[in-house]
This record gives C-alpha cells, structure tokens and sequence, in this order.
C-alpha cells in the first residue's frame, strides 16, 4: 500500500508530478499558483483545451516547463467549496489520473478544511483499490509513495497513517463482498473472523451447527436447512483495559441468498454474493478498531448461512424459535436477513453493551426509498441515532434517519407465532423489518442501519470503485472513537 511522506517545503520540492487544488472558476487553492507559474502563459489556453475549469471531479495533468521543479503538475477541482468529503472525492479522482505513476506528491492537505489531510488520504487510498484476484492480467496501482509538500506536512503525515486502519478495515470488507459465493463459505468465513482474531489477539467463539440447538439459534438453524455448506455464527470480542464504552456490533452474513422456497427470479440473483455486507462491515471494522487500540470494549457477532432452497428448507408457514424465545412464523423465506439476525441482536442483547449497532444489506424496499448511495438508519433511542449520524457526518458515509411507529408493529401480528417475518402490506417494507428487529435487542440502546443501496456501488467515480463499497466500515470505526472518548465531568 502507498506510503505517505512529508517532503520539503513547496519552493524545495521536485518530483514526477504535483498535484495542487483549485476552485471554481480557476481559483487558485494552496500551491496551485507556484505550479501555474511552472506551466508558463500556456496554462489557460491548456486549460480551455481539456474544458478544465475547477469543477469537482475534474483533474487536468500538464508538463511542466524546462526547468520546473515537477515534471508533471495535477491541477485537481474541488468545486464551488471544499469540505472533507470533496476533498475526499477530489483525491479519489487524482487517484485514478496518476495510479501508474510511482511517486507524487500534493498540496491538498493545506486546503482550509479540518482534517484535509486525513480525508486526502483515505480517498486515494480507497480509489486505487482493485479486485483483480481473477483476472489473467491484474493491473495494481503503481503508487509507491504519496508526500505531502509545503507546509504542515508532519501533522499532514501523520493524519494520513492514522485514516490507513479504517481504510485497510474497508478493503477487507470489498474483498469479502467481491468474492464470488463459491469462495467464502460460512466456513471459509469464519476463518476469516480467527485471521483477524490471530492477528489483533481478540477473543473468538464460532459456534458450529452441533451446538445450534444448545444456544438456541432456532432461526438461524431455520434459515440453514436448506443449504448444503453448515452455517456458522461467530463472535469476536475486542477487550483493551479500562474500556470508555462497551459496543456490539451485529452483521448479517447470508454468502448467497436464491430466496429458500421463495426463490428469487435469476436476475435478482446475480449480485446476491453482496447479501453478507453486513458481516463483511463487522469484520473490517473491529480489525481497524483493534489496529488503532481505541479504549472500547467491542463485541462484533456474525450470523454466517447461505440461503438456499433445498430438500430440508424451511417452508413458508413454519415456525422458527430464536435465541430469546419470541416466535416466527416465516411466511417468505426471501425475508431472511431478519431472522438470521434474531439470534445475533438476542445474543448481544444478554451481553447489555452500551449500544447494539446492527448493519444489514437488509431490505429492497430501503434500496427503492433512498436509492444506491444514501442508507437507511433506525433506533430505539434518539442520542443513539445522533451519535451514529455523527460519525458518518465526518467519514462521508450517507444515513437517513427513518421512522419507527408503534403503530406499525401490528401489521406482523400473527395467528399462531408470536411475529411474522413479513407484514403482507405493500408499503412500509424497510419500516416493518426495522420493528421486527426491535423485538430481539430487548431494553437496550440500538440502532440498525440497511445498507441495501450503497453496499454495493454501481459506478466508478471518484473514491469508490464498481462493486462491494465498504460502505459503513469508517462510520462504524468513527463511531467507536465517539464513544471511546472519556466523558468529562
């Protein structure tokens, strides 16, 4: 991974290629002058040639004259007004423009925006991400080495090395997501979750389909019966001495989702590798938590299945009985996130953690209401919600908050179980199964978060690149540094 510098100051420094910032209109941000002065009476006429005007997104690379100090300067838009997040998108691009150049180096950093040079840094970093693992001819980024020039470039190094954990917690989640489903059994998995325990010396329990029963993981046994791969449910505890706060955090890990019985059509099938993101998000996070040694207690649990419609299939109409006893009568086996994460949110909920944070690529009904890059969030508690609303502010992770009305909660009123796993209603799809959840994190603080859309990125653009987005890792990592942090008197 690319290596962040402090170099020297901008009148002292020299290299393949400096990019610098610029606003709307051509405005110059911090050292964009030095490299005008560098491209010579050229520069405008450059600029209308490649329609360069400083718009976000845009990035315009021109040589440099004879005896500058760059061979190559990046003229990089950050619009209108930077903040952390255009900044973010803004390093993205530049990402994208030199990734088969080894060495560069920037001024972004000095852009008047807190945090700039950690919002720097984890977009380049995330825009150069790859999954070539399949291809007969990976093309990896050649970026070896990123230098901050100018001014502050110590504190602007150590900001970009300290964004590197969640960054690396991100791309574990991609690549999980992006493996096809024959590669990641819920035994595969798992291993996964004992790597990151080896490496982090965390705590792991995996519990095996022999001892479903014992645990009483009614519903996650449920939605395993039809699969051949075993299920498996894990849990990895992070525990650093005197903790601030205690977090649990739940991911659903359905590997592959046909539907069960109530098989999905082939078309919505193809991206259904993508329906373990939450457990993907879990694993990434408490890795990247653990890294930075916050002062948190973490418990991170796992639900791992397939969901497939095989001979021994839970049927529509059966009942399941998760780990805190309250009955489902499973009318839609397709609705199985909820029930896989019955038994999650039921475990963690006996462990009485500060906050219960479930994330889930959950419900098509979120992904039709806020689309492909906003989340839906719901919680029990309204500081709770802020607190989570908070964190992704800061790592550019879109949430919205939604509703939670009692009222609702009837509509999955059943004749012989205690709860449906479906309303039967056409509308308020998200909302019911955010009431569902309810039911299994008993009195404690709890917010869920569907990820349907943005688990899954659609396009390339600026920092992320087509496909599992790791959407959620940063804010879950910014969220425990919320709460790690000592409450003053």
């Amino acid at each position: 991974m690319v290596e962040f510098t402090a170099g020297a100051a901008l009148g002292e420094a020299g290299g393949k290629v400096l990019a610098v910032p610029v606003f709307s209109d051509r405005t110059w941000g911090p050292g964009a002058e030095a490299a005008a002065d560098a491209i010579g009476s050229a520069l405008d006429s450059e600029f209308d040639r490649v329609d360069f005007t400083g718009k976000l997104g845009q990035v315009a690379i021109l040589p440099g004259s004879a005896d500058s100090a760059f061979e190559t300067y990046a003229f990089v838009g950050l619009g209108e007004e930077a903040d952390s997040e255009t900044i973010r998108q803004a390093a993205g691009w530049l990402a994208r423009s030199v990734s088969r150049i080894d060495h560069v180096s920037t001024t972004l950093h000095m852009v008047d925006v807190e945090g700039a040079a950690k919002a720097f840094a984890e977009g380049f970093l995330l825009a150069l991400y790859r999954f070539d693992k399949y291809r007969s001819e990976p093309q990896p980024s050649k970026v070896e080495t990123m230098s901050f020039v100018g001014e502050n470039v110590d504190e602007a190094k150590a900001a970009a090395d300290a964004a590197r954990p969640a960054v690396v917690g991100a791309m574990l989640t991609r690549d999980l997501i992006n493996e096809p489903a024959n590669a990641k059994s819920p035994e595969t998995l798992a291993g996964v979750a004992a790597g990151v325990a080896e490496e982090h010396s965390l705590r792991i329990k995996v519990y095996e389909p022999d001892e479903f029963a014992a645990e009483r993981f009614g519903a996650l046994a449920g939605v395993a019966a039809g699969a051949h791969n075993p299920a498996r449910m894990v849990e990895l505890w992070y525990e650093p001495e005197d903790p601030q706060a205690f977090l649990a955090l739940v991911g659903k890990g359905i590997v592959f989702d046909s539907g069960g019985l109530s098989l999905k059509p082939a078309t919505a099938m193809e991206d259904m590798k993508t329906d373990m993101s939450g457990a993907a998000v879990v694993f990434g996070a408490i890795k990247a938590i653990a890294t930075l040694g916050l002062p948190i207690k973490v418990l991170a649990i796992t639900p791992i299945t397939e969901n497939m419609p095989g001979g021994n299939a839970t049927r529509p109409g059966d009942v399941l009985v998760p780990r805190n006893g309250t009955s489902i009568e499973v009318l839609n086996t397709d609705a199985e996130g909820r029930l896989v994460l019955a038994d999650g949110l039921s475990l963690a909920a006996e462990h009485q953690p500060d906050l219960i944070v479930d994330i889930a690529t959950l419900t098509g009904a979120c992904h039709v209401a806020l689309g492909d890059k906003i989340a839906g969030l719901w919680s029990n508690d309204q500081d709770a919600a802020r607190e989570v609303l908070k964190a992704s502010a800061r790592t550019g992770e879109r949430f919205w908050q939604m509703p939670l009305p009692a009222d609702y909660r009837k509509a999955m009123d059943s004749e012989i179980a205690d709860i449906k796993n479906i309303s039967g209603a056409r509308h308020g799809g998200a909302i019911h199964a955010a009431l569902f959840l309810e039911e299994y994190v008993g009195e404690n603080r709890w917010v869920h978060l569907d990820i349907a859309g943005p688990a899954r990125w659609t396009e390339e653009e600026h920092y992320q690149r087509k496909g599992g987005s790791g959407f959620g890792v940063r804010t879950l990592v910014a969220l425990a540094e919320d709460l790690s942090r000592p409450v003053l008197a």
